[in-house]
This record gives structure tokens, C-alpha cells and sequence, in this order.
């Protein structure tokens, strides 16, 4: 089930399909017989908190699973299952994803309307989770759960990660057919632009300090075969019209793989169909720079690249293992292949001053990608940053919702959270106040580039940011 949500303001409006739900399903699908599955999408289906109450009601379920992937949605992942329970209170709640994973102890004392947490990788141990519920059989005996027993909070031994990912089912997106044609991504692709997910790959072999992805996958990285991600990429074009294609890899790491990858899309006839959305370092596109070409010809027509800081010492205690002089070499790059650049710069770290900040902007006005999104330092639980931030006494807002880099959860050492949440507004009026960068978006050559710059001025994005303090 995907909650009723507000979706993060700074990506304007948009309405992705509910990847992690549709291969959870998929997956129990194929290896449960006779289970009853509906997925329930209360975004695409415009359902308020009482539609789904009713929904709940009339359905009768015996396990409701919310989707739960971000710390700053879990507040309306413990609604639903507040909700689940006063309408059905024998119904078994099931929660996961990394903020549930690397807070269960925490959460099982304090929420009582969470039955059990999945840790982890979800498909396997879901999967025997409804195979133990089904046949009244006890929780003990399943690898990678967290549960009440008899007043206790237990934590079973994790489960072993998927060692071929090609071997997973593709997403159910049967699941959610009557909805494929509502999921769009409008300042990316328009508003009438089916929009679809692809999981190319699982972990991330880096360990920023701030990124939960890492942890969360164990520091492994497990790639799907260059052919069943194009299959993939085929099927959702093919069945559902799916032209614009996000590749929710942590980090398309660039090289080989990519160029056999992007060769196999031009084989099929996809990228004068498709267009795809990647993450990639800014060192993986220095060292590999002989793979753009093939990208952009296979239809890679948006890259996203963290560079976020100008300052060395900055990104060593983020452990990014980037240099400042990598920022300007990859996003020329980019541009020299005609891919949008789109960048990231992160404000915050603890010797973070107004002076630094201001160097910073001046930094992205030099770098000049295309676009750039400007994020406050978040102590996401599960990262280095947190338990720091925890052991220290740094983090001053506990509220969960303001969890979306959007809000200071932490001063600096010499800036309150008020002072830095108007220095995150003065970095979005810095980059997109210039009149001189508006009118080459707008009147850019480049079709994205104009579209994006047209959307952004009439989300009044500074007017949003401006209401955050």
C-alpha cells in the first residue's frame, strides 16, 4: 500500500509508480500459491486518510504492508497502521524499509500499532513471513524480522541478501494497470509522459557518511544482468507506454557495464523511444568520460551528480572521496555531450558559517549545471552522520516529517537551524535568482533545459522555501 503522502516540494509535481510495493508483490506472487494480493496506490487513486479507511473496511485484509522508504513518510506509514488496526485490530502490520530497518528496537517500543519489522531486503523474508502467518506458525523462525514475543521486543539473525537479482520477478505492475497512465514526472519529462522505475542494481560499494544506502545494503553492490534491465526497460516502454525511465541505481557506475548497456538499448530500437534519468559520481564521469557519447545515444538525456561541496575538507568528513576541481571537468563533460546536468550541494556540516555557505553558492554559480538542488545536512537514522549527530547532541528536531533536507534538524557550530534554514533560501535565490541564468533557461536551446526552467518559475519555488522559516 502506498499512503496518502505530500511528495518532496522541490522536485514540483509529480507521481512515480510505487516501485518497492510492486516488487514486493511480485515476488510473493511467485512464491506463495493462492495468495490474495492487492495493491492499493493512494496517490494515483487521489484517496484521502477517510477513503482509505473505508477501503480498509470493505477489503478485510489479513496483513497490511505500507510502503515505508523514507524517514520524513513515517509518520504516515504509523497513520495507516493506526488506521488498519481500529478498523480490523486483528490485522497483522507489517513494516520495512531503511528508516524501520535501522530504527526496530526503537520503534517497536514506541509505536504498539507496528507488529513486525522487516529488516533489510524485503522479498525473501516477506515471503516467509505470509508463508508462517498463514499456517499459524511462529516468527522465530524467520531470518530477517523484528517482533513483540511475550512482552519482549526479539530480533531474529538478518536474512541473506538475493545473490542473482535477475532471478527477482518483474515489478507488478499489473498490480496497478488502471494507474500506469496517471504516473508522470513534470519537470523532467511533462506532465503527459509515462513515467516507470528501473532498479538496474541494489547497494553502493562507497560510504558517504549522510547516506543511508550503503548500510542498508550491507556495502554490497549486486547488479541485475545488462539484459534483463533492458528487458525491463522494453517491457514498460512495450506494455505500459512508459517513455521516460528513472534508473533508481544509488550509483550507475559508469565504465563496461554502461557502454554494453547502452548498446543493447540502441539494439532494440528504444532510444529514439525512451528517455532515461541516472545517478551518476562526478568521478565516475571524469574517469569513464568515453562512455557520455554512448548514453546520450541510447537516450540518457538527464544525469544527477553529487557534488556538494566546495570545500575539501567538507567532502573528506563526508567521506565522498571527490575532489573540488571534479565538479567544473564533470559537468563540462556533460554538457559537452548534451546531457543535462543536474547537481546536488549540501549545506550544514558542523564548521559550516555564513561565509562558507556564501563560497558555496559562488561555487555553484561558477560550476553552473543545468539545474542544482541545494540540501540541508540530514542525520538520516542508519548513517554515520546519525549516530554521530546522536552521540553528540547535535540534532534539536525529532519531528520525522521534517526529515527531507529541506529543514534544519541540526545547528552548526556557529549557525542556529534558523540561520541555516535562511541560508538554505539564500542558495536557491543565489543560483535561480539570477537574471541572467533564467533567460538562457528559458529561451534555451536545449528542450529540457527550457521546460525545466519554464516549470520551476511557475511552482514559485522560492515562495515555497520562504515559508520553511
Amino acid at each position: 500500500m502506498e499512503p496518502p503522502k505530500d511528495f518532496w516540494f522541490l522536485m514540483g509535481e509529480y507521481l512515480p509508480p510505487p516501485l518497492g510495493i510492486l516488487v514486493l508483490a511480485a515476488y510473493l506472487e511467485a512464491h506463495v500459491e493462492n495468495v490474495e494480493i492487492e495493491v492499493l496506490d493512494c496517490q494515483a487513486e487521489r484517496m484521502t486518510w477517510k477513503g482509505l479507511e473505508k477501503y480498509v473496511e470493505s477489503s478485510n485484509p489479513g496483513i497490511v504492508a505500507p510502503s515505508s522508504v523514507a524517514t520524513c513518510n513515517a509518520y504516515e506509514v504509523l497513520r495507516t497502521l493506526e488506521i488498519a488496526k481500529r478498523v480490523k485490530p486483528e490485522v497483522t502490520t507489517v513494516v520495512g524499509g531503511q528508516h524501520f530497518t535501522a530504527t526496530a528496537q526503537e520503534s517497536l517500543e514506541a509505536y504498539p500499532e507496528i507488529d513486525i519489522i522487516i529488516r533489510g531486503e524485503g522479498e525473501k523474508t516477506l515471503t516467509e513471513v505470509v508463508k508462517a502467518l498463514e499456517r499459524n506458525k511462529p516468527l522465530s523462525n524467520v531470518k530477517g524480522v523484528s517482533f513483540r514475543s511475550n512482552g519482549k521486543i526479539v530480533h531474529n539473525p538478518s536474512m541473506p541478501l538475493i545473490e542473482n537479482l535477475d532471478d527477482l520477478p518483474f515489478p507488478g505492475y499489473h498490480f496497478v494497470e488502471g494507474n500506469m497512465k496517471k504516473y508522470h514526472f513534470t519537470m523532467m519529462a511533462g506532465a503527459n509522459t509515462g513515467y516507470a522505475l528501473i532498479e538496474g542494481s541494489r547497494g553502493c560499494f562507497h560510504r558517504c557518511t549522510f547516506c543511508s544506502q550503503w548500510g542498508h545494503w550491507c556495502g554490497i553492490w549486486r547488479a541485475k544482468t545488462v539484459k534483463r534491465v533492458v528487458d525491463e526497460m522494453e517491457y514498460c516502454y512495450r506494455e505500459y507506454g512508459s517513455k521516460f525511465l528513472w534508473l533508481t541505481d544509488d550509483n550507475l557506475s559508469l565504465g563496461g557495464r554502461t557502454k554494453e548497456l547502452c548498446d543493447e538499448i540502441v539494439k532494440r530500437g528504444l532510444a529514439d523511444k525512451i528517455m532515461w534519468f541516472a545517478q551518476v559520481r562526478c568521478d565516475d564521469i571524469i574517469n569513464n568520460k568515453e562512455a557520455l557519447p554512448s548514453m546520450r545515444k541510447a537516450g540518457c538525456l538527464w544525469v544527477l551528480t553529487g557534488l556538494e561541496s566546495h570545500n575539501p575538507d567538507t567532502l573528506e568528513s563526508f567521506n565522498k572521496r571527490i575532489k573540488p576541481s571534479d565538479a567544473k571537468e564533470a559537468i563540462s563533460l556533460l554538457g559537452e555531450n548534451d546531457i543535462f546536468a543536474q547537481a546536488t550541494f549540501i549545506i550544514g556540516g558542523r564548521k559550516d558559517t555564513h561565509e562558507s555557505i556564501e563560497e558555496l553558492r559562488n561555487f555553484a554559480n561558477e560550476v553552473d549545471p543545468d539545474i542544482a538542488f541545494f540540501m540541508i545536512l540530514t542525520p538520516f537514522p542508519g548513517t554515520e552522520l546519525y549516530e554521530s549527530a546522536k552521540r553528540n547532541g547535535w540534532i534539536e528536531d525529532a519531528n520525522l516529517a521534517h526529515y527531507d533536507m529541506a529543514h534544519a534538524i541540526m545547528p552548526t557550530e556557529s549557525l542556529t537551524r534558523r540561520e541555516l534554514q535562511e541560508e538554505f533560501y539564500e542558495c536557491y535565490r543565489s543560483f535561480y535568482g539570477s537574471v541572467n541564468r533564467r533567460l538562457r533557461g528559458f529561451f534555451s536551446t536545449n528542450r529540457l533545459k527550457r521546460r525545466t526552467y519554464r516549470y520551476l518559475a511557475s511552482q514559485g519555488l522560492l515562495k515555497a522555501l520562504r515559508k520553511l522559516f
